[in-house]
């Protein structure tokens, strides 16, 4: 018989990067032939608690993957019902994401649930242990959410010693993001930049994804006002929706004068148009004030763009100096002289390295790795 795997997180129709990774996982999960589906919210944020402007996708589902939008977020009845559901369902595997610090009373609570049928196995992909902006609640709910766990996958060495400061002795294993390779392949440059109205004969920087200070989009503007950057012709194309209040960004826009070195694109880029975003960049620039792991990196890889990104968390493990990319300290100088040293070299310099760095990042490693330490769990590990 198939083993039967349980992932525990946003998908369809909630839209955003967890749920295109929990997609893409359960896809692998399916094609190595076990029994997966998705256990996702049918409320996962409070409206006046999400900072975009919708949580759900217009696009049509993953075909393929048993979907199942059954937890309520903020509703204590509903995570009991939901964990003694899952309980009798005895699955083999429980794969929980934990991102969110929120999240842990709801994922706890169910967890401790499911482990009653002392069947269960459950292991946590741990995106973040604390969060970006720290909030009251932070480390009991973390801790809560942590104890219901047998074991956890982190996908840099930040998020890994950040998880050895609350379970210290737990199998734990520090994995590398996979690629996102269900966006499609890459397009020819100057056919993306068409799609998109953008001068096929420019200099173009991505900036992609959400828009939060963490990611220092602000830096990435004040490098764009640097006078060699200027004189240089670059711009800048920023993708993607802001998750704060857009109008300080604006004010610096307009404070620099670097309105016409800027592409600006601010609503939710949907999956069936990322390719054209990412096709269309000479290179991608993550320029974060401080990070753990970025689904960005993995994004570039798949699109064999190289990236510069700032010295912090995890990104300089990621990518290679003058390989994959270059690496800048995250004040606007260094992130500008970054940037005109990628123009110098050249893009078909990183090429051959993008090349041989992306073979890392599979997704059948991913679920080898839990596998393994599902393997390292034994009964007497199981809480009682």
């Amino acid at each position: 018989m198939k083993k039967k795997v349980i992932i525990i997180g946003p998908a369809h129709p909630l839209r955003g990067g967890l749920a295109t990774f929990d997609h893409r996982l359960a896809r692998q999960f399916i094609d190595e032939e076990f029994d997966c589906c998705i256990y996702s919210f049918s409320l996962q944020y409070p409206s006046f608690l999400f900072p975009g402007k919708t949580q759900y996708s217009n696009e049509p589902p993953p075909v393929g993957i048993p979907i199942f939008s059954k937890i309520n977020s903020i509703n204590p009845f509903n995570w009991v019902a939901v964990g003694n559901a899952l309980k009798k369902l005895q699955p083999d595997l429980i794969v929980v994401r934990y991102w969110l610090p929120f999240m842990g009373p709801t994922l706890g609570t169910i967890l401790r649930r499911i482990k009653k049928n002392h069947h269960s196995r459950i292991i946590a992909i741990t995106d973040n242990i604390l969060p970006h902006e720290k909030r009251p609640g932070d480390i009991s709910f973390t801790k809560y959410f942590l104890h219901s766990c047998d074991a956890y996958v982190t996908m840099s060495e930040k998020v890994m010693a950040d998880l050895r400061r609350f379970e210290k002795s737990k199998p734990a294993k520090q994995v590398l993001h996979p690629l996102y390779d269900n966006f499609g392949e890459q397009m020819l440059k100057e056919e993306a930049r068409k799609k998109l109205g953008i001068n096929v004969k420019d200099k173009i920087i991505l900036f992609f994804g959400f828009i939060r200070h963490y990611k220092g989009l602000d830096l990435l503007l004040r490098a764009m006002a640097d006078e060699r950057i200027r004189q240089s012709g670059i711009k800048l194309l920023v993708a993607g929706e802001f998750y704060e209040d857009e109008k300080p960004y604006r004010e610096i826009i307009n404070q620099l004068g670097i309105e016409n070195a800027l592409i600006l694109r601010t609503d939710f880029i949907p999956d069936s148009e990322v390719r054209y975003y990412l096709s269309a960049a000479d290179a991608v620039v993550q320029p974060y004030r401080n990070a753990t792991q970025s689904g960005v990196t993995p994004l570039a890889y798949h699109f064999e763009k190289p990236m510069v990104v700032t010295n912090v968390g995890g990104l300089p493990a990621l990518v290679p100096n003058e390989r994959a990319g270059l690496v800048a300290e995250p004040d606007p100088a260094s992130i500008a002289s970054s940037i005109l040293r990628f123009y110098q070299l050249g893009e078909d310099f990183f090429i051959p390295h993008l090349r041989t760095e992306k073979l890392k990042y599979s997704w059948h490693s991913l679920v080898e790795s839990i596998m393994e330490l599902q393997k390292e769990i034994t009964r007497d590990d199981l809480p009682k």
